[in-house]
């Protein structure tokens, strides 16, 4: 026998028994030393002794659980645990001690197995929680000093030796670095970060020392949120726990009735003992949270990271999913994708002098021009005399040339004539287009758009093959611009020109074709994702408020991990359910041969021992089969922002 459902948030609570609760794993060695005396003492033909000996080992036993049971129905909760109490103390009340102390040993044996299966299944979440650093190598003036990380501020620069946890999100200030990503994200193959690439907290470097430069405080950055959502997920208790929770007093009702029925058509106090110990409650008190707290376990070591089992069993009903454009679908940041040139200079030195001038400013769209010049191993000179107007361009000096970067209306404030080209024709289709103006002259239109990510379309396939039934793109751009994205993508339905509230309003819509999982990323998503059946947000880099409102976060920059999240989810339910059919029709048949006479208290429960063992093992399958880490793309070119202004 074994103790009431596993709520996955009680490893982390203090002791219901004073501290006989961290003694669970040593519970079994009592009664097992007394079974192995009395044992001995019947074989030298001292029965007297044998029963002290099986008897005194049982009563602390039961004396626990006496009080396991009073503090539960002193709470209102008719627990399962009084079956145990009935058959061990009936067993000794009825003299039969050496039964007694077998249900002793099955007891305690169930709880030390239990708190086993619990501990292996959350070492994957514990894991990432271990790695958080407590300090950091802070740069300044010239040495450096080791400061907690609490005292890291934006700007601050870090050096990151080998074999350091990064303390911070940020970026690579100096050096190169290879990161190993794997208890973060999944993925297997250490990653390389050029200069000025986006790394994240709790990444383990497994290259030379770099220099990282701080984006965020510890407080704010990646690796909090996981520690945050990982206690989170860790205290959570699913519906399928508490509807197997309510099977359990029907089963208890079951239980008796048939015990008491045996005893009053027979007259025999032992069948009713005997059915009292064959009533095994394992099957539903153990398998379902054993099998949900291995899919969560199993789901965090791809870098998914699901908030306890309720929102784990919702993944695994998932039949449509509503997509998020920017940032999801998306990278979430501008890219260049042309640059047609008008004179009167050559591409090479019109990206070189618009991204050096760029470097001044602070918007999306410079940033990833810089970006693009930097990728094509332009040199970048310092401008001067820079004048930037908020939504129109900027304008300034490079190499002692006037420049100027930004839309129609400031070209046409400065007389500048740009022709109508088939860039400007085709402006609906992307998500910016930038004017690039040299010596007073128009030199170059770029072209700028937020492509779908490399594996968008490959993963959405591999979600129909999940049991996707209908996807479709929620998003606020225009149509035109939504339109030419997901041309060619598996998607049912396009709806676009949405406000947070048009989010909700299609996510609820879509409710009649089965269960929604919404999956976005910035704060206009958080409405949708909490109206949802399920809500997923990428990137735990992403806005608080849609990682707060997600019921599943996925920490790597990709879609990539949801279809074999799906997958655990799916194979965790169905592990849990067949858990509870196999083992209550066994521990029912069982009953019955009981109530029959043809199982004595004793060999009852040996059998209910042998179910209990099955089943647990049979949960903890959910922790293994095959589980591929998520291949993400490079990510050291991706820079998290708005999206990119657009041309007045």
């Amino acid at each position: 026998m074994t103790t009431a459902a596993i709520d996955p948030g009680e490893a982390r609570q203090p002791a219901t028994v004073g501290g006989l609760e961290r003694l669970r794993g040593k519970l079994p060695v009592l009664p097992l030393v007394g079974l192995c005396a009395g044992l001995s003492a019947q074989a030298l033909g001292r029965p007297d002794i044998a029963v002290w000996a099986w008897t005194l080992p049982t009563l602390p036993i039961l004396a626990i659980l006496a009080h396991q049971v009073a503090t539960s129905l002193a709470r209102g909760d008719v627990g399962l645990d009084l079956v145990a109490l009935l058959a061990m103390g009936g067993a000794l009340a009825l003299s039969q001690p050496l039964a007694g102390v077998v249900i002793a040993l099955m007891y305690a044996g169930g709880q030390s197995l239990e708190a086993y299966a619990s501990g292996r299944a959350e070492r994957a979440m514990t894991a990432l929680l271990a790695r958080q650093p407590r300090s950091a190598l802070r740069e300044a003036h010239g040495s450096v000093k080791e400061v907690p990380i609490a005292a890291l501020a934006p700007g601050d620069r870090i050096l990151v030796r080998v074999g350091d946890v990064l303390p911070v999100d940020g970026r690579v200030a100096a050096g190169r670095a290879v990161l190993d990503q794997a208890t973060l994200t999944g993925e297997a193959v250490p990653v390389t970060f050029e200069a000025n690439a986006a790394v994240l907290s709790g990444t383990l470097n497994v290259g030379a020392p770099f220099t990282l430069l701080a984006e965020r405080r510890a407080a704010e950055s990646t690796y909090a949120g996981i520690v945050r959502l990982v206690e989170a997920a860790r205290s959570q208790k699913a519906p399928m726990a508490r509807l197997a929770d309510r099977y359990g007093l029907a089963f208890l009702g079951l239980t008796l009735l048939l015990a008491g029925g045996a005893w009053a058509a027979t007259g025999d106090p032992l069948r009713a003992l005997a059915v009292l110990v064959v009533a095994t409650p394992c099957p539903l008190i153990l398998a379902v949270p054993v099998a949900l707290i291995s899919g969560l376990s199993r789901a965090a070591g791809i870098g998914v990271i699901i908030k306890g089992g309720g929102a784990l069993e919702a993944l695994a009903r998932v039949r449509v999913l509503v997509v998020d454009k920017t940032g999801t679908l998306t990278h979430g940041t501008a890219r260049l994708t042309a640059v047609e040139i008008l004179g009167p200079v050559g591409e090479p030195d019109a990206l070189r002098l618009a991204a050096s001038l760029d470097q001044a400013s602070g918007h999306p769209t410079a940033r990833a021009l810089v970006d693009a010049a930097l990728a094509r191993g332009l040199a970048l000179t310092q401008p001067t005399r820079v004048a930037e107007i908020p939504g129109e361009g900027v304008s300034g000096l490079v190499e002692g040339r006037p420049v100027r970067v930004g839309g129609p209306r400031l070209m046409r404030a400065h007389g500048i004539a740009f022709p109508e080209t088939e860039a400007a024709r085709s402006a609906d289709a992307v998500a910016a287009t930038v004017l690039v103006a040299v010596d007073g002259r128009a030199a170059a239109i770029l072209s700028f758009a937020d492509p779908v990510r490399t594996d968008g379309g490959r993963t959405l396939a591999d979600l129909r093959r999940c049991g996707i039934d209908r996807i479709v793109l929620a998003t606020g751009d225009r149509r035109g611009v939504a339109q030419a994205l997901v041309a060619g993508l598996p998607i049912d339905a396009l709806e676009a020109d949405l406000d947070p509230a048009g989010k909700t309003r299609v996510v609820a819509n879509e409710r009649v074709n089965g269960p929604v999982m919404m999956v976005g990323d910035g704060v206009n998503d958080a409405p949708a994702l909490a109206a949802a059946d399920l809500g997923v947000a990428l990137g735990a880099r992403g806005a608080a408020a849609a990682a707060e409102a997600a019921d599943v976060v996925l920490l790597v920059d990709s879609l990539a991990p949801l279809p074999q999240a799906i997958r655990i989810a799916r194979r965790a339910r169905a592990i849990a359910l067949q858990s509870v059919t196999v083992g209550l029709g066994l521990s029912l048949a069982g009953m019955v041969a009981a109530a029959l006479g043809f199982l004595t208290p004793l060999r009852g429960a040996l059998l209910q021992e042998a179910i209990d063992v099955a089943v647990i093992l049979n949960a903890m399958r959910a922790l293994g089969g095959p589980v591929t880490a998520p291949v993400s793309e490079p990510r050291g070119s991706v820079r998290p922002g708005p999206v990119p202004r657009a041309a007045p």
